[in-house]
């Protein structure tokens, strides 16, 4: 039990610190273009899904829907990178004050 609570501790205390440093300059920016990209190959998972459907190709569909449950997920994690990077500029611009 006493590990957990210093390990606990340690990671808060150090943790604050890494949040401190500012991301790479166009950090932000390669994050917005990294989602960007990520939505527009989600748009053409759905019209390749859409189309593979109307024509009936049940092993495609299944392709498709994988496709757009990765693309998803990988959306998903671009997001949370630029929200975390987004933070961290904000920290250290506040800690730069």
């Amino acid at each position: 039990m006493k590990l957990k609570v210093m390990t606990t501790i340690a990671l808060l205390t150090f943790g604050g610190a890494v949040f401190a440093q500012a991301p790479a300059p166009g950090t932000l920016k390669n994050d917005r273009a990294a989602v960007k990209a990520d939505a527009q190959a989600i748009k053409a998972d759905r019209e390749k899904l859409k189309a593979d459907r109307a024509a009936g190709n049940k092993e495609a569909v299944a392709a498709d829907k994988a496709k757009l449950k990765a693309d998803h997920d990988h959306m998903k994690a671009d997001r949370e990178k630029l929200k975390a990077d987004r933070q961290a500029a904000k920290a250290a611009k506040a800690a730069a004050k």
